[in-house]
């Protein structure tokens, strides 16, 4: 019985990337007449053997999902028996002409990726840390979605043209590591399905294939092995191996609502005039939001939202803004702030009600918070008050006061990793480039989508100088110590940023000297912050000058200190130390 029950997984499984493929294949190919019933078949044969997995998925004890995930398994199961009926012509139009919208076929696209995910949530994948480490399993995560993501981008429905191989894999590095540097535009060149695409490895790589796999893989199976738990801890930066599920669902949902209010949002601050049909405004929000939130910097538009028609629109500009400031700051922050909010509020309440004897201990706001908002704060104002002295009589000079407030914030906010332009950047002031150059290499947050050394890096490099300057051993901040671990890392992620943001200068200035020395150091360290902002010379470097941009994306998304610690074994704990001696600096 239990061999069978494992083939009819399997086979279950199988069926589905079999849908999964023809999906593809329909949504990105040109096909004949008989070529759409076969895969229409397909289709209907995938969701009748999706239906009965739920089903006997429940009949034994051993692939008996929790019982919380019976309310969506019903669900799901109804919603594909539906389909079945409707294809098969089942129900009676005079009953259930409500339901005849969903014989559209995007909504046995939705089922059959809901099945595909369901199916692969129940797959048995143990990650032996023997075989690969979470740095490892880290890396090729993001190389399978980029390969994956250039592979799609080819397809002839992708594009309305032909792209190159360069430029897929240029676009979907970009997508993936949320960098948002392109070489084509993205609004013009790409199809819907070519965008949709492109927005889909946008969330994909913000928030890293692992998280989702392994969340859903939990939901459903309701468990894990230690192993598992191990690695997705190591992988997500989880301080407590018990709470490394509860941590993927609070980072899951907490994603989708943000980007959920912040399309909303968009959607009305929208001009109607400007994009009338109501399907392509709810695309545009959806689209800027995930962007927004990743901190990836795509947009439909041609040159963002320098645009005439969006230049002027403040309220968009806030809303996007908000949005990288959320994405950027990074969820242990933002966990930490909202348990702190809950436990405040829960005093209050108490207090008001006399109940003092319920009332909780406030959780601290920890040193990794404090730390990382103050720095961010600093960053904000710092850049926002520079860019508004050194461009008020340049790129500003076409907004008012309040407009060039505005303006100046969001530049300053959408610098550190996200891209987004209000301003047309091939024309600022030297000054400014050089502020921007700095914030881009500064970047978002620890645990967050965005790139850079991050705020805390810079934090404990600027204590550190503090700490010897006044002759400290060690550095101490908001009454706590800061442990040298965390000291090295920093210094090992400045050195080694440099190091790449060199090579990169170097590796382009040999392919293609004539477009400027700033010009491709701002490009390089916009790469590697993974910001996407440019001087315009990104369509029209030499393709050895985009595979060197693809890499620096590639290694300013999963950091290079990650990559050294893929490559190089972990040496074991020695029992002994050798004398310690110091080595003159300075």
């Amino acid at each position: 019985m239990k061999n069978k029950i494992f083939l009819l997984k399997q086979l279950s499984f199988f069926v589905s990337i079999i849908a999964m493929l023809g999906v593809v294949y329909d949504l990105g190919f040109n096909h004949l007449s008989y070529q759409v019933q076969i895969l229409q078949s397909v289709y209907l044969f995938a969701m009748i053997v999706g239906f009965f997995s739920i089903i006997i998925s429940y009949l034994f004890k051993k692939t008996r999902p929790q019982l919380k995930v019976l309310p969506f398994d019903l669900l799901f199961a109804v919603f594909i028996l539906v389909l079945i009926f409707l294809d098969f012509e089942l129900l009676f139009e005079s009953n259930f002409s409500f339901l005849y919208f969903l014989k559209d076929k995007i909504w046995v696209y939705i089922a059959l990726v809901f099945i595909f995910i369901r199916e692969l949530s129940y797959s048995n994948f143990d990650f032996k840390r023997i075989y690969l480490n979470p740095a490892q399993l880290f890396i090729l995560s993001f190389l399978f979605i980029i390969f994956a993501g250039t592979v799609i981008l080819l397809l002839p429905k992708a594009t309305y043209t032909h792209i190159s191989i360069i430029d897929a894999l240029f676009t979907s590095t970009s997508a993936v590591c949320v960098t948002g540097l392109v070489v084509v535009d993205t609004g013009t060149y790409f199809t819907e399905f070519g965008r949709f695409a492109i927005l889909i490895l946008i969330q994909l790589g913000g928030l890293g294939i692992m998280t989702f796999t392994s969340y859903f893989s939990y939901f459903f199976k309701a468990g894990s092995s230690y192993e598992n738990q191990l690695m997705i801890s190591a992988m997500n930066n989880t301080e407590k191996i018990g709470e490394v599920f509860s941590t993927l669902k609070r980072i899951i949902l907490i994603t989708f609502i943000i980007e959920g209010v912040g399309a909303l949002l968009i959607l009305q601050s929208l001009d109607l005039t400007i994009i009338p049909a109501f399907t392509d405004r709810v695309f545009f929000s959806v689209f800027h939001s995930v962007s927004g939130f990743c901190n990836a910097g795509f947009s439909t538009l041609q040159n963002s939202f320098y645009e005439p028609a969006y230049r002027f629109n403040y309220p968009l500009h806030l809303i996007i803004a908000f949005l990288i400031i959320m994405g950027g700051i990074g969820f242990p922050i933002v966990f930490n702030l909202l348990s702190f909010i809950k436990n405040s509020i829960k005093n209050l309440f108490f207090k008001m009600v006399g109940r003092r004897d319920h009332i909780r201990i406030q959780q601290i706001i920890n040193v990794n918070t404090r730390i990382v908002l103050v720095t961010s704060l600093i960053l904000i104002v710092l850049g926002t008050i520079l860019f508004f002295i050194f461009e008020y009589n340049n790129t500003l000079t076409e907004h008012g006061f309040f407009g060039k407030l505005v303006t100046a914030f969001f530049e300053s906010v959408t610098t550190r990793t996200a891209g987004f332009n209000t301003v047309d950047t091939s024309v600022m002031t030297i000054p400014t480039v050089m502020m921007m150059i700095f914030l881009m290499w500064v970047g978002a947050s620890p645990g967050s989508t965005g790139g850079g050394i991050k705020t805390s890096t810079l934090a404990i490099a600027f204590l550190n100088f503090l700490s010897l300057a006044h002759g400290k051993p060690t550095i101490e901040v908001f009454k706590r110590e800061i442990a040298q671990k965390s000291v090295n890392r920093a210094f090992a992620t400045i050195i080694l940023s440099i190091m790449v943001i060199f090579l990169s200068v170097f590796s382009i200035s040999l392919f293609d000297m004539d477009k400027g020395l700033l010009n491709i150091g701002f490009e390089c360290v916009s790469a590697f912050g993974t910001v996407g902002l440019s001087r315009g010379i990104t369509a029209s470097l030499s393709d050895p000058s985009k595979f060197v941009l693809i890499i620096t994306m590639f290694i300013g998304r999963v950091s290079m200190l990650s990559i050294f610690i893929a490559l190089f074994k972990k040496f074991s704990m020695h029992e002994y130390r050798y004398p310690t001696e110091e080595v003159l600096i300075n």
